[in-house]
């Protein structure tokens, strides 16, 4: 099945009262665009968040992502500032795939890593709680970010 119809279908199910959930051929699907994804690109000031997506991306067989150097400092007067990087990002570029990284809402909410498509749909995220709280190096917070999203549609590191 392809994504634009997979789409498609979950709608109608749902506009027909008979979706029951997700399943593995949607997972799948969705797997299959991020592996397909040409142009992958992260918004960020400087690259330490791009080095680590792409040491991830690379762990788990993934295409490369490339920085896109654009001020997003207006998304944190959104309701979720992380989404609203995603998709200045997105308005800004020919994208197949944008990764971008934030606050998850309100100061103190905590971080969102999210993967939008092309079209703005969100396809996974990774969170983690308000570094006040879990202390990690943004390396870090991010590197966990980024495979806690992968896994959660089912990619595996690749052995290696």
């Amino acid at each position: 099945m392809a994504f634009e119809k997979m789409i498609k279908n979950a709608f109608e199910e749902s506009e027909n009262n008979c979706r029951f959930g997700d399943t593995l051929e949607e997972i799948a699907e969705i797997q299959v665009y991020i592996k397909n994804a040409k142009k992958i690109y992260i918004p960020n000031k400087n690259g330490i968040k791009v080095e680590v997506l792409n040491e991830v991306l690379k762990e788990y067989g993934l295409p490369e992502a490339k920085i896109l150097q654009i001020n997003t400092n207006t998304a944190d007067t959104s309701r979720i500032p992380a989404l609203a990087k995603a998709y200045i990002a997105l308005d800004q570029s020919d994208a197949d795939l944008i990764i971008a990284r934030g606050r998850l809402g309100i100061p103190g909410s905590g971080s969102l890593l999210i993967f939008i498509d092309n079209k703005g749909r969100i396809l996974t995220a990774g969170t983690s709680p308000s570094h006040a709280i879990h202390k990690k190096s943004i390396e870090e917070a991010v590197y966990k970010e980024a495979c806690e999203a992968l896994e959660k549609i089912g990619f595996e590191k690749i052995e290696g």
